[in-house]
Order: structure tokens, then C-alpha cells, then sequence
């Protein structure tokens, strides 16, 4: 049974930096497409950014030029790397497998627990 677990969150500064990652089982990870998401109790969960095998990225709007999604292989891990954080990137954030092509894509996997991230000074 596929597994994902992240790790990362935490509290920070507004202007600061995270580094998220989602460790994947279920030896499917190198064909499949990668996903972060964000939930706010205020917000539905939202994509934040995708990756495919080959590490062909996409971002939503509200972070392009401020985060970074990427992959290792080896490791069955998706990164996501915050800078410049927000006090609205304040959420859940969660990984997934992803099914469908850019934006319109469909998690495909029961979700994690996520880690939360939050932004205050």
C-alpha cells in the first residue's frame, strides 16, 4: 500500500524559509507525478505546485518565483523549498501522486498526515 509521510513544518518568520518533504512507499515513485497541496481552515485544498518523472515543474500562481518543488529519484522523496513565506502560506501541506495534466489534476492517493506550516511574526 502506498504511504506518504512529510516532514518539514514549522514555525517561521514572515520573509523566512521551509524546506518540506514527502517520503513515498510503494516502489511507484519514479513514474509518478508529484504533488504538494496547501489546506487552510479558511480555504479548501489547493495545488501549490506539481512535478513529473522527469522533473518537469508547474506552480500555482500565488508562489511562482517563491517556491520550489524537485525530486529525488533514489530516495522516493518530493521536496518543496519556501522562501519568502507569507503569513497566508499558513497551512497543511500534503503530498500526492497525481493523475491528469496541468492544472486540471486529481490526487490520487489516500493523503497523509501533511505538516503544517506557520507564518508569524
Amino acid at each position: 500500500q502506498v504511504q506518504l509521510v512529510e516532514s518539514g513544518g514549522g514555525l517561521v518568520q514572515p520573509g523566512g524559509s521551509l524546506r518540506l518533504s514527502c517520503t513515498v512507499s510503494g516502489s511507484i515513485f519514479s513514474i509518478s507525478n508529484m504533488g504538494w497541496y496547501r489546506q487552510s481552515p479558511e480555504k479548501q485544498r489547493e495545488l501549490v505546485a506539481a512535478i513529473s518523472p522527469g522533473g518537469r515543474t508547474n506552480y500555482a500562481d500565488f508562489v511562482k518565483g517563491r517556491f520550489t518543488i524537485s525530486r529525488d529519484n533514489a530516495k522516493d522523496t518530493v521536496y518543496l523549498q519556501m522562501n519568502s513565506l507569507e503569513i497566508e502560506d499558513t497551512a497543511g501541506y500534503f503530498c500526492n501522486t497525481l493523475a491528469g495534466t496541468w492544472p486540471k489534476i486529481t490526487p490520487i492517493r489516500p493523503w497523509g498526515q501533511g505538516t503544517q506550516v506557520t507564518v508569524s511574526s
